[in-house]
C-alpha cells in the first residue's frame, strides 16, 4: 500500500516546466517519437525555448511533417525544426540515421523517448519486438550518438545530454527478480512466447533500460567526457502508447487516466529537466522533475542488482554485435 500512495502523491504532484539553460538559442536537440504524445509536448517546448535547431526523429516522415507544420504554427517559428526518419524497429534505420547525426556541428541532447507496448508477441532480429524497440534499438542510438555529444561538449565547453525515457514500472516490489532469475541470455530469456504477458514484459524492457543507463554511465564519468547520461519517468499519462494492448488491458488504463493521468504537456516536463538536469542526474533517475535515486529500489543498488546490471549490458552488447551492430566501448570511454 505504502507504493500505491506514493504513486498517488506523485502523480499529483505539480510540476514546474523546466528552466532552459542559458545556451539554448546555441543548442540543437533530437527527440525521438516527436510527432506524437510526450515527444510531440516536448519538441513544442523545446521551440518555445528558443532552441536553435529541433530534429524531429520520427518512424513516419508524413506523420512527423504533419507535426512539425503544427509546431511551426502554434509557435510561430516556421522556419526552426526538421523531420528525420527514424525507424526502432530497424538496427540499419538507427546507423543511418547515426550517420546523419555525425554530420551535425553540434549536439546538446538526445532525448529518446520513442518506445513500444505489445500486446502480442512478435519477434524481431531474433528477440521479441519490444525488447527490440525498447531497449537494444534504443541503446544502440544511445551508443552511437555518444561521440558527436562528446565532440559537442569538449567543443562548446558544455555538457550534453544523452536521455532515456523509461517507466516507473520497472521499480515495482514485483519486478525484483524478473532478470536475475532467467537463466542463459536475458534478451533469450525474455523472448519466449508462452511466457509473454504486455503488462509483465513493457515494465521489463525498461528495467533493461534503467540498468544500461547504470551502466553506461559508470563507464563515462562527466568531468572527463562531458555527458549527462541519465533515465526520466515522465509519469502516468494520456498518450498513445497503449495504442496497441489488449482491449481489457485498454480499459483498466482508461479507468486509472480518468482518476490519476497527467496530460503528455505534463509529462513531457520531466523530459526536459532530465536533458536539462546537472551532473547529479549522471546515471540517475530522474520524475517528478527532479533527481529521485531515492525511489530506486535497493534490489537494484545492492551488489545483487549491480550483478545483474553487468549481466543486462554484456548480454546487450553481446546482442548488437550478433545483429551486425557492434559497439566499441573501449573508443567511446577512452578519453
Amino acid at each position: 500500500m505504502p507504493r500505491v500512495f506514493g504513486f498517488i502523491k506523485d502523480q499529483r504532484t505539480n510540476l514546474p516546466v523546466p528552466k532552459p539553460p542559458t545556451n539554448i538559442a546555441d543548442a540543437t536537440y533530437i527527440v525521438t517519437g516527436a510527432n506524437s504524445g510526450f515527444g510531440l509536448e516536448c519538441t513544442k517546448h523545446l521551440f518555445r525555448m528558443d532552441a536553435k535547431r529541433v530534429i524531429m526523429a520520427a518512424r513516419s516522415r508524413c506523420k512527423g511533417e504533419a507535426a512539425l507544420t503544427a509546431i511551426r504554427r502554434e509557435t510561430s517559428r516556421p522556419n526552426v525544426g526538421e523531420v528525420w526518419e527514424l525507424d526502432l524497429t530497424s538496427p540499419d534505420s538507427v546507423e543511418a540515421f547515426a550517420k546523419r547525426v555525425r554530420t551535425l556541428d553540434r549536439l546538446d541532447a538526445l532525448i529518446a523517448n520513442a518506445g513500444v507496448v505489445m500486446a502480442n508477441f512478435q519477434m524481431a532480429e531474433g528477440i521479441e519486438m519490444s525488447l527490440l524497440v525498447n531497449v537494444v534499438s534504443t541503446m544502440l542510438l544511445a551508443f552511437r550518438t555518444l561521440p558527436k555529444l562528446q565532440e559537442s561538449a569538449r567543443k562548446f565547453g558544455v555538457q550534453t545530454h544523452n536521455t532515456i525515457v523509461t517507466s516507473n514500472s520497472a521499480l515495482e516490489s514485483e519486478m525484483e527478480h524478473n532478470i536475475d532469475s532467467l537463466q542463459g541470455d536475458v534478451f533469450d530469456g525474455l523472448s519466449k512466447e508462452k511466457s509473454f504477458k504486455t503488462m509483465v514484459q513493457y515494465p521489463n524492457t525498461k528495467l533493461l533500460e534503467i540498468l544500461a543507463v547504470r551502466q553506461l554511465a559508470s563507464l563515462l564519468p562527466v568531468s572527463e567526457f562531458g555527458v549527462i547520461v541519465n533515465a526520466v519517468n515522465p509519469g502516468f499519462c494520456y498518450s498513445e502508447l497503449d495504442r496497441n494492448v489488449g482491449t481489457m488491458a485498454k480499459v483498466g488504463i482508461t479507468v486509472m487516466r480518468v482518476l490519476l493521468a497527467r496530460t503528455a504537456e505534463e509529462g513531457s516536463r520531466n523530459l526536459l529537466q532530465a536533458a536539462f538536469a546537472g551532473p547529479e542526474s549522471h546515471g540517475a533517475y530522474c520524475s517528478e522533475c527532479q533527481v529521485k535515486e531515492r525511489d530506486v529500489p535497493a534490489w537494484i543498488t545492492n551488489d545483487v542488482g549491480k550483478t545483474t546490471q553487468k549481466r543486462v549490458w554484456l548480454d546487450l552488447l553481446k546482442r548488437l554485435d550478433t545483429i551486425g551492430h557492434s559497439i566499441d566501448i573501449k573508443a567511446l570511454t577512452t578519453k
